[in-house]
């Protein structure tokens, strides 16, 4: 079988709720866009058999499963599905469909189009949003993006949801500090400034709890603080 098109890599824990709606979802979408892709299931040995389950649904689907030994946290997991895919281009997005597979195929053809080379699912460009988040979420959400406006000119910098073709990996080293990888490729991606932002609604996960949490906070503040670092570097070679 020749290899595909787009490999969509999904980071999992305890998502066995979720999977299989997921799984339906992104092939649907998939179908609809004519686009030949696969699953990359990056399962951190979750004990409600996620794992076991995607390994199901492949003799329907063309889903590939990778169990890591260790809980290690979603960053870790994104940065193996990168290293695993298959394909040319790659989106990342979560297990339990507060990512819509629906706007693969626009994502998709934005990258193939050479429009882009780096597409973000975006929550704050016209046409986004969220669904019932309350007050408190949406400030701290703002307050993230607020720290890292002086990195990016992305309006949903946060976003976990993003593709992008793997060649914006050539020339750079990426070395993430917590979970938002997006950032990482934005900041020091070779994509040429071809980034572009497709609107999605962020909906609250279907089933099970939340991963975020006070570690991930403070990862995302010391992934800032390097990548600060990181531009103040670039800067300063340049300058010279």
């Amino acid at each position: 079988m020749s290899k595909p098109e787009l490999t969509i890599s999904i980071p999992t824990y305890n998502e066995a709720k979720n999977i299989g709606a997921m799984a339906e979802r992104v092939f649907a979408a998939l179908k609809s866009g004519w686009i030949h892709g696969e699953i990359l299931v990056i399962d951190d040995s979750s004990p409600d058999g996620t794992a076991d389950l995607a390994a199901e649904l492949s003799a329907k689907y063309p889903i590939r499963v990778y169990v890591r030994k260790q809980r290690l946290g979603p960053g870790p997991a994104i940065m193996d599905g990168i290293r695993l895919a298959e394909a040319p281009i790659v989106c990342i997005m979560d297990g339990d469909l507060s990512h819509p597979p629906e706007v693969l195929p626009e994502m998709f053809k934005m990258i193939k189009s050479g429009k882009a080379n780096l597409v973000i699912g975006s929550r704050h460009v016209s046409g986004g949003g969220t669904s019932d988040w309350i007050w408190y979420r949406k400030f701290f959400s703002w307050g993230a993006r607020m720290l890292g406006r002086m990195l990016t000119p992305v309006s949903d910098l946060t976003s976990g949801f993003f593709m992008f073709d793997k060649k914006i990996l050539e020339g750079t080293r990426i070395s993430p500090i917590g979970c938002k990888v997006g950032l990482e490729l934005m900041v020091k991606g070779n994509h040429q400034g071809k980034v572009a932002e497709y609107p999605i609604v962020f909906a609250e996960r279907a089933a099970g709890e939340s991963k975020m949490g006070s570690r991930e906070t403070i990862q995302y503040i010391q992934h800032l603080l390097a990548l600060n670092f990181y531009k103040l570097g670039k800067a300063l070679r340049l300058n010279k």
